[in-house]
């Protein structure tokens, strides 16, 4: 479950912060579990909306950090298939908090739009304009990296 709070978390203390506030609330809803489905799915749930939550009640705003000039285009598919694990989240972690909170809940987690606007609290278009400059976003820093990688081959 740490993992799982380091994604939507800044730092290693707010994700040790996350995991033990989610931990209370699993705690406080066990009687709530209704033994249908896995154990695991049912706390990584809390533990997603807690950190969503935690995000909610510090009056997150959905984010522009001048990050509106990036293209609206579509990130290619085998640029994410390069990076190893590591990298892949270390590249998700320098995600704006709302860009990252909108990519961890689509592409890792597996909500829709609908279901994303309902627990941030914001519109449906919203959440797909987060998703759209947050794979912009990496796919600029994916590209730079490999920019990075094959001058460094070139000039030996």
């Amino acid at each position: 479950m740490y993992a799982v709070c380091l994604r939507y978390a800044r730092h290693e203390l707010e994700a040790q912060d996350l995991m033990q506030e989610g931990f209370i609330r699993v705690y406080e809803k066990l009687s709530a579990f209704r033994m249908e489905g896995s154990l695991e799915g049912w706390i990584r749930r809390i533990m997603v909306h807690t950190a969503i939550n935690h995000y909610r009640k510090k009056a997150f705003q959905m984010e522009r950090f001048g990050m509106e000039h990036l293209p609206e285009a579509p990130v290619a598919s085998t640029a994410v298939g390069d990076l190893g694990e590591q990298e892949l989240m270390a590249l998700i972690s320098e995600l704006p908090d709302g860009y990252r909170h909108v990519f961890n809940l689509y592409a890792i987690e597996g909500y829709d739009h609908a279901e994303i606007a309902a627990m941030l609290g914001c519109g449906e278009s919203t959440s797909r304009s987060q998703l759209s400059k947050a794979r912009s976003f990496l796919q600029a820093r994916i590209e730079r990296k490999e920019d990075l990688t094959h001058a460094g081959r070139t000039s030996h």
